[in-house]
C-alpha cells in the first residue's frame, strides 16, 4: 500500500486532464518507402485545432479502471496502455471523455479521444509522452490511427505502425479550409474499411506526391499542396468513391481554389482557399453554393493564417 507521499507523487485522488486536437482528414494517403525501400501506408494529416478532445482521470489504487461514456473503449484502452507503459499497470481510476469531435465522418475522434487520455494519464502521474511514444501506442490502442500527437507538425505517418516516415521540417503553407459533408447522417467504421490495394502506377504517382507536399512546406506554397491533395483525392475515389466527387471537383475550379482535400476513410471534403483572396463575401459566395448544392455541416477553417489577415 502507498503511504500519503506516494500518493501525492502519483496523484491519486487528483482530477487530472489530457487535451487532443482533431484533424480534418488527410492531404495525402498512400503508400510509400522508408529509408530502407520497405513500403509503408502512410498519411499526411490535416490538424484543425478548433475542435478537441479532454481527458479526465482520477487515479486510485483500486486496479479498475472504467471510463464515461462506456463507448469510449479505445480511451479506456489507451490509458490503460500509458499505465504500463510509465510503471503503474496496477493503478485504476475514473477517465471521464468530453469531446465536440464529430464522431464517423474523417474528423480523428478516436485518435483525438486516445491521445487525449494518454496525456491525462500522463499528467496524473507528473511524466510526459513523447508525441512518438503517443503514437506507438496509439496504433495498439485503435490499430490504426494518425499524427495528431504531433499536433501541427507536418509528417508522413505511417498509421498502422506509429511512426513517421518523414518529417518535412516545418509547418503546413497557409490557406482557408472551407470544410462539409455530402452525407451528414453516413458516418464510417473505419476498422471495417478493406485497405486500398494500390497499383504500381499509382505507388509511383506517391512518390511524386510525397516530393510535392516537402517542397509545399519548404517554400511554403499552398498552391502546390492544393495539387497534390487534388490527386491524392483522385486516387482515393477509385479505391472508396465518395458520391458527389465531380460536384465538387466543378465547384473548387469554379471558385478557383488551390485544390479539393478529403478523408479518405471519411466522408468529408474541404476546398483550400487563398488566405490572401478568402474575404467574408467570398466565403459567404462558396458556402451558399455548397448549401445550394445539398452539402451539409459546413466549416471554415483557417489554417497557419496570420492573425488579421482572413476575417470570418
Amino acid at each position: 500500500m502507498a503511504d500519503a507521499a506516494d500518493d501525492r507523487r502519483l496523484g491519486l485522488g487528483t482530477l487530472a486532464d489530457g487535451r487532443a486536437i482533431a484533424h480534418h482528414g488527410e492531404l495525402l494517403q498512400g503508400v510509400f518507402e522508408d529509408d530502407h525501400g520497405r513500403l509503408h501506408r502512410g498519411l499526411v494529416t490535416l490538424p484543425i485545432d478548433s475542435l478537441r478532445s479532454t481527458a479526465w482521470i482520477v487515479l486510485d489504487e483500486s486496479g479498475n479502471l472504467g471510463v464515461e461514456p462506456p463507448s469510449r473503449v479505445k480511451a479506456l484502452r489507451a490509458a490503460q496502455l500509458a499505465l504500463a507503459h510509465l510503471g503503474y499497470p496496477f493503478l485504476g481510476g475514473r477517465l471521464k471523455i468530453e469531446s465536440d469531435i464529430p464522431v464517423g465522418h474523417g474528423y480523428g475522434s478516436s485518435t483525438a479521444d486516445v491521445i487525449a487520455s494518454m496525456r491525462a494519464v500522463a499528467a496524473a502521474l507528473g511524466a510526459r509522452l513523447l508525441p512518438s511514444t503517443s503514437s506507438r501506442l496509439a496504433v495498439a490502442a485503435e490499430v490504426a490511427s494518425d499524427a495528431i500527437a504531433f499536433e501541427t507538425e507536418a509528417l508522413l505517418f505511417a498509421q498502422r505502425e506509429g511512426v513517421v516516415l518523414e518529417h518535412f521540417g516545418g509547418s503546413l503553407p497557409p490557406f482557408v479550409l472551407v470544410g462539409f459533408k455530402g452525407d451528414a447522417t453516413a458516418g464510417i467504421d473505419t476498422l471495417e474499411l478493406i485497405p486500398a490495394r494500390y497499383s504500381r502506377e499509382e505507388i509511383q504517382l506517391f512518390r511524386v506526391l510525397r516530393a510535392m507536399v516537402a517542397r509545399s512546406v519548404r517554400y511554403q506554397d499552398a498552391h502546390l499542396l492544393g495539387q497534390a491533395a487534388t490527386m491524392s483525392a483522385r486516387i482515393s475515389q477509385r479505391h472508396l468513391p465518395k458520391p458527389y466527387f465531380d460536384v465538387v471537383v466543378d465547384i473548387a475550379a469554379h471558385y478557383q481554389a488551390y485544390g479539393i482535400q478529403v478523408a479518405h476513410s471519411g466522408s468529408l471534403f474541404g476546398l483550400m482557399l487563398d488566405a490572401q483572396s478568402a474575404s467574408r463575401e467570398n466565403i459567404q459566395t462558396i458556402t451558399a453554393a455548397l448549401g445550394d448544392r445539398g452539402f451539409q455541416d459546413i466549416g471554415i477553417f483557417p489554417h497557419n493564417v496570420e492573425e488579421g489577415a482572413y476575417v470570418l
